[in-house]
């Protein structure tokens, strides 16, 4: 069977060679991607034995939820097993009037960032554009009826650039009117900082917010936060983040994790100040929320707010992310490892733990450059 939530023609093609005029594939995109349909038999205003052929010919959901945690403010984790046998992450945050999911791209990550918990075993697999949709489907059917989701950031499990040619459509379905309708705009894409594939990103300037994943101001100690990087360079992420921001207009987001005694000496914000000089950037900061089994630790209340005030103080624009929930599976990919060695355990009602951005502090928005320079750093 085919899973129908898999961008392109196959679907019309299908209509088509069943006698279906051309407007019936629409309405049925209609139902899965704003209607939030269960199954084609929820589908009313279809004929009943098109409604059983559809169903006999596709699949409407290629996974099944294997944990569903709730927070006390509202935020919802899914843990979704795949056809295959493996699990990713998707979660749901409500803050005032919005709704926002944040979606994996990738079974596991390649990128190898020391302090994550979703690049610990590796990467398996890509997900397919249905399989990415198919999480911003699920996360909107936890919402009443008069919600609606408001906006898409693509932070969870995997490095999203590493996934291109299957991002792309489904963010493309996730804007259709007669779906989610979700404006590129209200799209964030986040990246550990793979330069030729940034300037794909450029290339197809899709209008979406760019967040660039730093975590330190100086390429010895990227590399070893983030090894990847030893490939790449920092004056290269930043050269070609540059030309996103040249080409879309849109003010970049840089995060920076903070990890006590590691990245968050005054020196530190001082030198992340000298990378971020002349460009228009905002830097969202990250205190570390410890994993079990890593070393690092989060930093002290001292050296976080030192480190702010210093890049406040040059006239940095800074937005802190606050923790929502601080007891268990905080990071992207601690639910799936959990799990895995407790498939039998019931969850607490409370287990889940997630992060989301929320500004604390910034500076003024008249104090950002207006222009990034188009060269690399020195």
């Amino acid at each position: 069977m085919h899973h129908i939530l898999e961008p392109g023609p196959l679907l019309a093609e299908w209509c088509a060679e069943h006698g279906q005029p051309a407007w019936r594939a629409r309405a049925i995109r209609r139902w899965l991607h704003g209607g939030r349909a269960e199954s084609f038999a929820d589908m009313s205003d279809l004929p009943r034995g098109l409604r059983a052929d559809l169903a006999a010919a596709f699949t409407v959901w290629s996974t099944t939820v294997a944990r569903h945690h709730r927070t006390e403010d509202g935020t919802e984790k899914l843990l979704l097993q795949l056809a295959d046998g493996e699990r990713i992450e998707c979660v749901l945050l409500r803050d005032g009037q919005r709704r926002t999911v944040c979606i994996s791209t990738q079974v596991g990550c390649a990128m190898g960032c020391v302090f994550c918990a979703s690049g610990l075993d590796g990467v398996i697999r890509n997900l397919s554009a249905g399989e990415i949709l198919e999480q911003v489907l699920r996360l909107a059917r936890l919402l009443p009826g008069d919600e609606r989701l408001s906006h898409v950031v693509v932070m969870g499990m995997g490095e999203p650039l590493a996934n291109l040619d299957r991002l792309l459509p489904a963010l493309a379905a996730v804007q259709e009117a007669d779906g989610p309708g979700i404006s590129a705009r209200r799209i964030t894409v986040s990246t550990v900082g793979l330069p030729k594939a940034i300037d794909r990103l450029t290339a197809a300037n899709p209008g979406y917010h760019l967040a660039v994943s730093l975590h330190a101001p100086d390429d010895q100690l990227r590399t070893r936060l983030v090894p990847v990087n030893a490939a790449i360079g920092l004056a290269d992420v930043m050269a070609a983040a540059d030309r996103y921001w040249e080409a879309s207009g849109r003010r970049l987001t840089y995060e920076y994790v903070l990890l006590g005694g590691i990245n968050d000496s005054p020196r530190q914000a001082r030198d992340l100040v000298t990378v971020l000089a002349g460009r228009a950037a905002l830097v969202n900061v990250i205190p570390y929320n410890a994993v079990a089994g890593l070393p690092w630790k989060e930093p002290t209340t001292a050296a976080r707010e030192g480190f702010l005030a210093t890049l406040r103080d040059a006239g940095v624009n800074v937005q802190v992310r606050r923790r929502k929930g601080a007891r268990i599976d905080a990071a992207c990919g601690q639910l799936r490892r959990a799990a895995a060695g407790a498939d039998s355990a019931e969850p607490s009602a409370a287990s889940t733990i997630v992060h989301t951005i929320q500004p604390t502090s910034s500076t003024a928005a008249s104090t950002a450059p207006r222009m990034p320079p188009s060269h690399p750093i020195q």
